[in-house]
């Protein structure tokens, strides 16, 4: 299969409004980082985090390629900003993670679309995970503290909560929408607070800005495909 048919593939089941609205709000990010010169690892990690979230929501395995892009650029601007959490959580778990999802989602494909079968957890399983993401968020941000993390709640809370949420990504729960929506807000915040401290990192701030609306979106697209199924 080339390139061109690749393609059209994975925009096989994109709607309407999805085919016009996903990509103007990469060129939107785009030009506004180009016309206030913006860091250019800060554009790219932007434009391959949402393109990865839009993928992951519509369930395309190339979703995790993408990925692996923004996750090297993303780590470096962690780095720079001494969010040492994020560096860890990115270089260390995410991508080994999205290797494993490669794997584990092409086993879970349907072949008419080569959309990921959607699952969903038990309501034990959700006390269980949720029991955890607390506990570990308060060990994680003390950790982080300790190592003189610029914002240690904020960066152990989003470490945690993206642990959980990238491993029900690759598990195919709809619940990873709901873990989604609390990391995105609270990177959001924390970026915003770097911003306003000198770093030079707006596309960033847009990208977990379109990143919490992605997930609004794709959590009511899931749960209407559910619902159908």
């Amino acid at each position: 299969m080339n390139l061109f048919k690749l393609i059209k593939e994975e925009f096989k089941n994109f709607g309407k409004y999805e085919r016009i609205l996903f990509p103007l709000v990469i060129f939107l990010i785009i030009v506004i980082s180009i016309i206030i010169g913006d860091n250019k690892i800060a554009l790219v990690s932007a434009v391959c985090g949402i393109s990865y979230t839009i993928l992951a929501g519509k369930g395309k395995i190339s979703c995790y390629f993408i990925g692996m892009i923004g996750t090297f650029c993303y780590s470096y601007l962690s780095f720079v900003n001494g969010f040492f959490g994020n560096l860890a959580l990115y270089m260390l778990y995410y991508f080994p993670m999205e290797i494993i999802g490669i794997y584990k989602w092409k086993k879970h494909l349907k072949k008419e679309v080569r959309e990921v079968i959607k699952t969903r957890l038990t309501n034990k399983e959700r006390v269980v995970y949720f029991s955890i993401a607390l506990i570990l968020s308060l060990v994680v941000s003390f950790v982080l503290k300790a190592m003189g993390d610029s914002k240690p709640l904020l960066d152990g809370t989003a470490t945690v909560l993206s642990v959980i949420g990238q491993f029900l990504t690759v598990k195919r729960c709809i619940e990873q929408w709901y873990v989604w929506f609390f990391v995105n807000l609270i990177s959001l915040i924390m970026w915003i607070f770097a911003y306003l401290n000198g770093s030079n990192c707006l596309a960033t701030i847009l990208m977990w800005a379109v990143y919490l609306v992605l997930s609004i979106y794709f959590l009511q697209a899931w749960k209407r495909e559910l619902a159908k199924n």
